[in-house]
Parts: C-alpha cells; structure tokens; sequence
C-alpha cells in the first residue's frame, strides 16, 4: 500500500489542460498530485510554463487530491511572498498542501537580473528562508538581515494545519543537509543504488517525514513510439548536476540535448509499452522504502497514459490517499 500520485509538469501541457488532465487523474484512482513550478520550460519543444500558485488553487478546488509542489525561494520569489501562498492554500485545503523548498535553477530564477550564485551560497540562502518561512507559519513578524532581507514581515492569514515544508535533493550530500530542517525528502528517479544512497543519506542524518519519489515515464503502445516520445520531451534532462542548476537559456538546453541517444534517454526515464513492466519498477520502489510515489508520464498528450495506468497499473499497487496532515 502506497501513495500513487500524479505529476503537473508546467514545462509541457498548458494549464487548462493540465487541470482537466489531473481531474481525470483522480478519477482514474490516482490518490495524490504534485506541480512543478517553473518560469521557462526545458525545451522549446515543450513550449510552455504556466503558473504554478494560480493553478494550485483550481486543482485543490476542483479535485479531493491532496497536492505538492516544488518551488524555490530566494531570488524569483521572496520568501515571504512563499510563505503567504502556503498559507492561503493551506488554509483553504487543510491537510492536502504541502511545499518542497529547494534552492533553485538559473533558468528559473536569473530573470530577476540578479547574479546567478554559487551552489553553497544558494544553499546557505535556502537554509535562511527556510527559517523565514517557519517562522511567518508560526505568525511571527520576521525581521531578517542575511541572503535575503526581510523588514517587518507578518502573515495576517494563517493555516489551522501547518504544512509540510519538504527538502529536494538529487544527492546524499543535499540530502543529509535538508534532514536538519525538512519534513520529508522528495527526489527523483536514478539507478537503484543512487537512490538508495539518497534516502539513507537523508534517515541518516535525521531526516522524518515521508520520503517522495518522482518517477519520469514514457508509456506507449510500442516501445519505439515510448522511446520516441521519451527522447522528443525529456532527451534535455538526462545531466547530471550541475548542467540543470547552471544552464540559463531554453535555447542553450536545447543545443545541449542535441546529441543525446535514445539509450542515455532510457536511463533516465522509465521506458516500456509493457504496463506490466511499469508496475514491476513501481513495485521495487516501493520495496526500496519510497512512501509516495509520483509519475510523470514526460508526453504531453496524457490521457492514455492515466486511462491504461488507472486500469493496468494502479489496481496492482492497490494506492492509499497521505496520511492525514496533524498541527
């Protein structure tokens, strides 16, 4: 029993179809949904980067699923402009809204005209706003000079339930750093000892809360039309870090990803016309001690994918809402 959720991805379907698409999601059996929340999508190809906080609040409304996202503070967004979103929805959806705090991307976040920082200088400011956060979620007025600058801020509206605020992490090293402050990790899929090596990395240094899994997915009828469909959308997110941190323009990914094989794209995205296939992979995270589980089907047409999982896929893994959020 375990936590199948669907993935919002901004980058690809525009917002009015992407909530119809989570709609159908729910519908389908899928107990659960996270949003990504970017400014500039991966890949022209993709072609969109919708609003993540507005659609938030039309998903919420107009399904029962509770909802994550992973967003980042600091620089695009001023960490009490974060704090008050979190608020407003967690206190329209109680218990259904959760945040992941990460420390962002220059594709995202060098709009502002803003330098792009080194890595342990955004990871110091990330600890910082973190801080902020918590404590405008507590109804503190905050005053903070450091990486960011905070004057007199206090949130007026405040959620019964506190959410949880959850650490990102592609590394050990990020994710023992989160398990000091975090309420749960969330990552994203790699080779099994990658990840392995995430998630003890984060209970080793403490860290509680569930521990989330994002699983990128190709799914078709033939396993040339899944790979042809993973290697059009995603072939520009196959790098290690820091290429994703540090790449600012959509056209520069899209000349990076120019050379990717359709082999480099299969190991970073699930790829098979075998449902059953998907569920065996979905099973072994499971075992692996993953709580949630997230797909993200990388096409953009994704109907198919969520009638043929809800039917084929999901009845295997017999999915279960989150456990309850508590003040």
């Amino acid at each position: 029993m375990t936590v199948i959720g669907f993935h919002c991805s901004h980058e690809q379907i525009d917002p009015a179809q992407l909530l119809h698409d989570v709609q159908h999601a729910q519908q389908a059996g899928f107990t659960a949904a996270m949003s990504s929340d970017h400014f500039s999508p991966w890949s022209e190809r993709q072609g969109e980067s919708g609003f993540a906080w507005a659609f938030l609040g039309s998903a919420l409304a107009t399904t029962g699923l509770p909802f994550g996202v992973v967003s980042a503070p600091g620089q695009r967004y001023h960490p009490a402009i974060i704090a008050q979103a979190i608020a407003t929805l967690a206190q329209m959806f109680p218990g259904r809204f959760w945040a992941a705090l990460g420390s962002g991307e220059a594709s995202n976040e060098r709009i502002t005209g803003q330098a792009w920082p080194r890595k342990e200088v955004r990871d110091a400011r990330l600890v910082e706003c973190v801080d902020v956060i918590r404590r405008l979620l507590r109804g503190e007025e905050v005053n903070h000079d450091g990486l960011v600058q905070v004057n007199r801020a206090r949130l007026w509206t405040l959620p019964e339930v506190v959410p949880d605020l959850v650490g990102p992490a592609v590394t050990p090293q990020t994710a023992a750093r989160h398990a000091g402050w975090a309420d749960g990790l969330i990552t994203v899929n790699q080779p099994p000892d990658k990840l392995k090596a995430v998630l003890d990395g984060y209970r080793d240094g403490g860290g509680r809360g569930p521990a989330r899994l994002q699983i990128h997915l190709s799914w078709a009828h033939t396993d040339d039309e899944a790979m042809a469909i993973a290697h059009d959308q995603w072939r520009n997110n196959v790098f290690d870090p820091p290429v994703s941190w540090d790449t600012e323009t959509v056209e520069a990914f899209d000349i990076i990803g120019g050379a990717v094989s359709r082999e480099k794209v299969g190991g970073a995205v699930r790829v098979s016309a075998d449902l059953g296939r998907h569920a065996e992979w979905l099973v072994e995270y499971v075992e692996q001690g993953w709580d949630e589980l997230y797909l993200h089907f990388v096409g953009k047409d994704q109907a198919g994918f969520i009638d043929a999982f809800g039917e084929h896929v999901l009845p295997q893994l017999s999915p279960t809402a989150p456990n309850a959020a508590i003040a």
